[in-house]
Order: structure tokens, then sequence, then C-alpha cells
């Protein structure tokens, strides 16, 4: 089964990835191979460049690195597996033709998420650049995925009350 991960960003997506790696279970991110990729040009870690790093990366039909996570996930061969930073429908019914998959959206009001982007001290954000990433985000197609999802957590409170919410829905996908 493949958790496929969405949210806008600073929603709360990383909960899952720590979860995972609490579980030991494999994780695949897509904005992990961006910022490797920005590393591996040498090119300084910012909004500006990850920008141009993804859009290059996710290719003409905005799915390339998609298939790179795919292709990782599918090859780890474990029982459960998450996967994040699908951002349209298209990629979402990619990973759906290869595997069992159940799409969960992390949501968070706007105020909050902006209050965690300049909390956080990660290169690649910007609080000047929030509104900007937002619209790129969307133009990319992320609120389909997060409309359409197939469970939802409100990550409004504490990251425990999250996480509980998290291992509640894995279970009911992978306990049968």
């Amino acid at each position: 089964m493949i958790f496929i991960v969405v949210g806008m960003p600073a929603a709360g997506k990383n909960i899952a990835r720590e979860y995972a790696e609490s579980k030991n279970i494999p994780y695949f991110a897509t904005g992990d191979l961006v910022r490797a990729e920005v590393k591996k040009q040498g090119l300084e870690a910012n909004a500006e460049n990850t920008k141009q790093v993804s859009d290059k990366m996710r290719g003409e039909d905005g799915m390339g690195v998609t298939r790179y996570a795919l292709t990782s996930a599918l090859a780890a061969k474990s029982k459960a597996v998450f996967m994040e930073g699908m951002r349209s429908l298209p990629e979402i019914a990619l990973v759906k033709e290869k595997a069992d998959a159940v799409v969960i959206a992390f949501l968070a009001p706007r105020k909050m998420r902006l209050s965690r982007i300049a909390s956080r001290g990660r290169a690649d954000d910007s609080i000047d650049a929030f509104d900007a990433r937002d619209q790129r985000e969307i133009a990319y197609g992320a609120s389909v995925p997060i409309a359409l999802a197939d469970e939802y957590i409100l990550n409004t409170d504490t990251m425990k009350d999250a996480i509980s919410a998290l291992d509640e829905i894995v279970k009911n996908y992978t306990v049968k």
C-alpha cells in the first residue's frame, strides 16, 4: 500500500515522514529529490533555484520527478510505503495505476502555515515568496488531490494528535 501524502506547504506533511521513520516505513519525497539535485548542481539552496530545478525535473508533463520517486517506492517491496510531493491528479493516477494507494491530505489554515514557514528555517522557504509559492502549487494542480483525498488530517493541534490520526489511517488500510 502506498500512502500518498499531499497538502499545501507547511500543512504538516513532514509529520508523515517522522511517523514513517519511527515505524521503519520507506518514505519517498519528490522535494528531497529536487533538493538533492540543487545540491548536486552546486546551486545555492534558495527558493528561486529550487523552483527552477523542480520545474525542470517535473518535465513537460509535470510527472518526471514523480516517476523517479515511484520507481524507488515500488523497488522498496514494503507492505507500506509513503510518497510525498504529488501535486496533480495525473500524478496520483500514475501511482494508482502501479499500486494500491491512499491519498492522505494534511490541512492547516494559511496563517498557521505562514507561521510555520517563518519558524522552520529551511533554505528553500521564504516568507516573502509564500503567496507566490502557494499560487505555484495551485498552478501545478495541488488543490485537486487535496480536494479529492481519501483521508484528511486537520493539523491544527499538537504533533502528537496528528501522528495519532495518521496512525489510525495507516492501521485501517494495512491491518486486514
